[in-house]
């Protein structure tokens, strides 16, 4: 007979009754904190939780990222490292304040410019908070092991001074500037974008070729020549040798006669077309660059709304969509239309956030200066010398190739240099209420910038607030007290591993290592390991659209959350997007039962044999141990690779193929009917068994490793603190 201790697996497995009351154990232990770990936690191991928009409710793509990084941790506090996972939001304050605008125009029928600025601000907050909770409380069900007495929150006050402090020390050195220089506008939103939160969508238009004086030029957007009045000419094509650079010629155009200005430059490509091309410099950023290289005018056509500027003569006012056809038809009365490809496919830039086709204008706005050279006071990067000048976008560079930071996946490491070779400086301002402000104040032509408002009446500080990635570039060491020199800082900066989607390579990944190179003379953490997008399991992308979308909270309540963990990071390499099936999540939830009931098995076999010593086995139980250690090498060395997708099934196949079906159906013969000795080696091999793979398990499944460790006889410590078998 079962004893009282263990009659709870006399019933299947309930995960619902299990995981908040394990939880809330973890909690109340303290050893989510490094603080309160055992003593053998020394070595610290460091990883921040790439922070959660804070605009509604999470999705199945932040659940596999939650438990491929508890996964890591979990592995590494067993390992007996001093762990500490920090967990915290991001404002996502262009998503979240176009969230609270569009409920707000809905419900009201009223703009931000209606509520005011302090009014909006405060009701995005109150969002924000609200959105808070519901993420925190999906994070704590996935198992995260987060140290939650260091949670951080991007808008935060500590999180505010930091960034107050990292503008005004970029300030200071002269690598944050105020320029009008080409931006990326979304019209919908109102606010500039960077150039890696815009989305190129592919598109079927025409492409109408113009007769242009005596050449022919292609555009599939007339309605941005209206100030074309310079043709760019290869300097080495010899179809046109016989003009010089400078020289000018009359046409007829758009609304009437023009004076055209032939430039020379390289940016025109012979291959294409005539080779000639017009350019608009106000509205393309290749354009632009071409105007600056040359000094030449740049005259904006379309206004912030996407609406045609006076320059468009009758078409004044109109959208340019609407404006499109009719400016064609124009051309054609003037016979000024070559011909036109109906099936032109290009693609389209459009706003992440807005899905807004974006307009490029030319704007003041605050910049990094990626290509300006600095004095790095300290650095601790290899190639890099305490006391050197160096740019931005080389620190950035130095910091990968070194091997500082260790990145295995080749084809993202490519695909991180290739973003800094054609890295332009970053533009940080937006034109939005929600965030954080730009610690900058002028009055009568001074300019101030400081932590503080500067004192005297008077001051009017910028308007604009700054990128979001702005403040999440400094999420390594803003979230330990920086700037001030805290012991967590000193102690676990920089961290040890990283592991965002492939998505924000450029926008958060490389922008960390920007920050932290400049203020500390540090990498933000030693290794980043690149993971793939959930996709469902037709491998298309979860959509409103397509109502595929997929709530893991669904998911828990249905099937429990190791089962979805398991489901998640089984067979899937880190990197390579996952193809989310239910139905695997489903066959994990069995696999918990096949746990449940083995143990139940094991302890009605072992209750009473003495556990803490080893005695003499049989020849076929020490080849099961021997067996089983090699599992261990082999697991560990996975773990250690970050081949967790293959770690995790090599225990599952052992525990059901091997342990289950095989070694206890072949023990059942000796347990009835074998003699003490050889009972007392078979109970004693099964106990290891399980106490192995329950270990081996516990940082994919740690609900049910967790109970069932709880309620093995003579267990003093946790499951979470224990160590890991040893691979000897």
């Amino acid at each position: 007979m079962i004893s009282s201790m263990h009659e709870k697996f006399l019933k299947p497995y309930n995960p619902k009754e299990t995981e908040s009351k394990i939880y809330n154990a973890w909690e109340k232990s303290g050893f989510f904190n490094p603080d309160k770990l055992p003593k053998r936690h020394k070595e610290p191991f460091t990883v921040t939780l790439p922070p959660p928009n804070v605009t509604g409710i999470l999705h199945i793509g932040h659940a596999y990222e939650s438990s491929l990084q508890d996964a890591v941790v979990r592995y590494k506090r067993m390992l007996g490292k001093k762990v500490l996972w920090v967990p915290g939001t991001d404002s996502a304050a262009i998503a979240t304040q176009a969230r609270v605008e569009k409920n707000i125009k809905k419900e009201e029928k009223k703009t931000r410019h209606d509520l005011g600025r302090d009014e909006l601000v405060k009701r995005v907050e109150k969002y924000a908070k609200e959105s808070e909770s519901t993420i925190l409380n999906q994070i704590r069900k996935m198992g995260s092991s987060l140290d939650w007495s260091r949670y951080a929150y991007t808008l935060d006050e500590k999180r505010s001074e930091a960034v107050a402090t990292a503008f005004k020390r970029m300030y200071d050195a002269g690598l944050i500037y105020r320029g009008h220089r080409i931006i990326n506008w979304d019209p919908k939103g109102q606010t500039t974008i960077s150039d890696d939160e815009v989305v190129y969508k592919e598109e079927a238009s025409k492409f109408y070729y113009l007769q242009y004086g005596p050449f022919v030029i292609g555009t599939a957007r007339p309605e941005t020549k209206f100030g074309d009045k310079y043709v760019v000419i290869h300097p080495d094509d010899s179809r046109y040798k016989n003009y010089k650079h400078g020289d000018t010629f009359e046409l007829e155009w758009i609304n009437g006669p023009i004076t055209a200005t032939i430039i020379k430059d390289e940016a025109s490509d012979i291959e294409i077309g005539s080779g000639v091309m017009t350019i608009t410099p106000s509205h393309s950023a290749i354009d632009f660059e071409i105007a600056e290289r040359h000094n030449l005018d740049k005259e904006q056509i379309i206004d912030k709304y996407g609406k045609l500027l006076p320059i468009a003569g009758e078409f004044e006012g109109m959208k340019i969509s609407d404006a499109r056809e009719k400016i064609v038809e124009k051309l054609q009365k003037k016979g000024l239309v070559v011909k036109v490809d109906e099936k032109y496919i290009h693609n389209v830039a459009t706003s992440e956030r807005t899905v807004a086709i974006i307009e490029p204008q030319i704007m003041e706005q605050w910049f990094i200066a990626v290509d300006k050279k600095f004095t790095i006071p300290h650095s601790e990067i290899p190639g890099i010398k305490s006391g050197s000048e160096i740019t931005l976008k080389q620190l950035m560079r130095i910091a990968v190739q070194s091997g500082a930071i260790e990145m295995p996946q080749r084809r993202f490491k490519k695909i991180y240099f290739h973003w800094i070779d054609n890295l332009h400086d970053w533009c940080i301002s937006r034109q939005i209420w929600f965030g954080h402000r730009i610690p900058v104040w002028y009055k009568e032509g001074d300019v101030y910038c400081g932590l503080e408002a500067p004192k005297g009446a008077g001051w009017k500080q910028d308007t604009d607030v700054l990128d979001t990635w702005f403040s999440s570039a400094l999420w390594t060491f803003s979230t330990l007290g920086w700037p001030r020199q805290t012991k967590d800082l000193k102690t676990f900066h920089p961290t040890s591993f990283m592991s965002p989607a492939y998505e924000i390579l450029p926008l958060w990944v490389s922008r960390m290592i920007l920050m932290s190179g400049f203020h500390l003379g540090q990498v933000p953490f030693e290794t980043v390991m690149i993971h793939g997008l959930v996709r469902d399991k037709s491998g298309r992308k979860f959509s409103k659209s397509l109502g595929n979308g997929i709530d893991p909270i669904d998911m828990i309540d249905k099937y429990g959350a190791d089962a979805l963990r398991m489901g998640l990071l089984v067979g899937t390499a880190i990197g390579n997007d996952i193809n989310f099936d239910e139905s695997k999540v489903k066959g994990y939830k069995h696999f918990a039962n096949k746990i449940w009931n083995v143990t139940r098995f094991v302890l009605e076999n072992t209750e009473d044999v003495d556990m803490s010593k080893k005695p003499k086995l049989l020849d076929k139980d020490e080849k099961r141990i021997k067996e089983l250690s090699l599992l261990v090498q082999e697991i560990t060395k996975d773990m250690d690779s970050f081949r967790f997708y293959l770690a995790a099934e090599k225990i599952y196949h052992y525990f059901w193929h091997r342990f289950a079906d095989v070694i206890i159906e072949e023990s059942k013969g000796v347990l009835g009917n074998g003699s003490e000795t050889e009972k007392v080696s078979v109970a004693w091999t099964l106990n290891h068994i399980l106490e192995t793979s329950l270990k081996l398990l516990h940082p994919f499944m740690p609900f049910i490793t967790e109970e069932i460790w709880l309620h093995l006889d003579n267990k003093k410590n946790m499951l979470i603190v224990e160590s890991w078998p040893d691979t000897k």
